[in-house]
């Protein structure tokens, strides 16, 4: 495994050896990494003994795979669990082909790239899997494609990398809808705020690794994003239509506006604030929120979890050193969390779990290029 300068040093050169370009939303300069002083004493040894067995288990289902793809059947070879699971792996400071599970990473990535569709080119997706939300897949595999960009070595895989990576970012370009978000297949129609956070946060990671996304892509989606708040509660709905707030897509959407840029203001405080009133873990959501909104809680608990602790790590302070003991406790002594180190709600499947889990746990590590400002 590698150190965390090591790993983020080898990761940045990939934006410095391909110019200025990509740079097309704002500067880098000044949105250093995040205070080391946060991360300090958050992963501790029972909560590393839970990651490791965690990662035993990714290792051991990915062989039962032979293919390098994660999911159990009938979500085997899904390329958003396949990414997701890799992004766990990296979590800990594993490399494509570096590292105890650099093995694992390199065979996902090289999965994952395998499943461009040649008849709509840099489209990642498995037809042999459900296709319920295939732009899921997509947007998940071009964050993950995204994250491994500049760490592998083989300079023909490489350059496959390259090429896929700026098809798949191209795709997200030209299929964002007039409203500024996207949906489930890669069509310029209606949007949903699930969609368009994976989206969004892959063309974050893309332009982070010095590729080009104009500008007006992540406009238009901070105008998206913020149709779709409850200025009242600061909640998020799914929809920019009428309906209710919740969890997940509060998460979602906080995350969303950091990812296109934007940290501050009324929007972003006001979705931290109602995630950490309503939605800590540990403490029962009071009134209106707990009648509408336990289900979601419960049906959607890694997914919003995912985000939501991706949004208090780059919120920091009292928001980051609130929320990370209390998933990290809540994840340690779930029910869910089974002997052979993985964990499955019974919903999708114990990788995806698993990996959600994993990334959740281990983000004061501060590998992944994506949690950095």
């Amino acid at each position: 495994m590698w150190t965390r300068r090591q790993f983020l040093s080898r990761g940045a050169g990939s934006v410095l050896g391909l110019g200025t370009a990509g740079l097309a939303w704002h500067a880098l300069a000044g949105q250093g990494l995040q205070d080391g002083n946060q991360a300090r004493g958050m992963i501790r040894r029972d909560t590393q003994e839970a990651i490791d067995r965690g990662l035993i288990y990714l290792d051991r289902a990915q062989s039962a795979n032979n293919d390098g793809s994660f999911g159990t059947p009938p979500h085997r070879g899904n390329v958003a669990i396949t990414s997701l699971c890799g992004l766990a792996f990296m979590a800990g400071g594993h490399q494509p082909g570096r590292g105890r599970y650099g093995r694992n990473v390199l065979r996902a990535l090289e999965f994952v790239l395998e499943q461009e569709r040649g008849n709509q080119p840099g489209y990642l997706f498995n037809r042999n899997t459900p296709l319920h939300g295939p732009m899921y897949g997509h947007g998940f595999g071009t964050l993950f494609l995204a994250e491994a960009h500049g760490m592998v070595q083989d300079r023909a895989l490489r350059d496959r990398l390259r090429g896929t990576l700026e098809r798949a970012v191209q795709l997200i370009i030209t299929t964002q809808n007039n409203e500024g978000g996207w949906r489930y297949h890669p069509r310029r129609e209606d949007a949903d705020l699930s969609v368009t956070i994976c989206q969004i946060m892959a063309l974050r990671a893309a332009r982070n690794a010095g590729l080009s996304v104009p500008k007006s892509v992540a406009d238009n989606c901070i105008r998206y994003v913020k149709d779709c708040q409850d200025m009242r509660d600061g909640g998020f709905r799914y929809m920019r239509q009428p309906g209710s707030t919740g969890f997940a897509r509060t998460a979602a959407g906080v995350v969303a506006l950091n990812s296109a840029i934007l940290y501050k203001g009324p929007n972003v405080e006001k979705g931290l604030d109602y995630l950490l009133k309503n939605c800590k873990p540990g403490a029962e959501p009071a009134g209106a929120f707990n009648r509408f909104n336990q289900n979601e809680m419960v049906m959607h608990y890694y997914y919003g979890h995912y985000y939501a602790v991706q949004a208090m790590w780059i919120a920091g302070g009292r928001y980051w050193t609130e929320w990370y003991p209390a998933i990290r406790d809540a994840l340690l002594t779930h029910p869910n969390r089974a002997e052979d180190g993985s964990w499955n709600d019974g919903r999708i499947c114990p990788h995806y779990c698993t990996a959600m889990a994993l990334i959740i746990l281990q983000v004061p590590n501060n590998y992944l290029p994506i949690l950095q400002r």
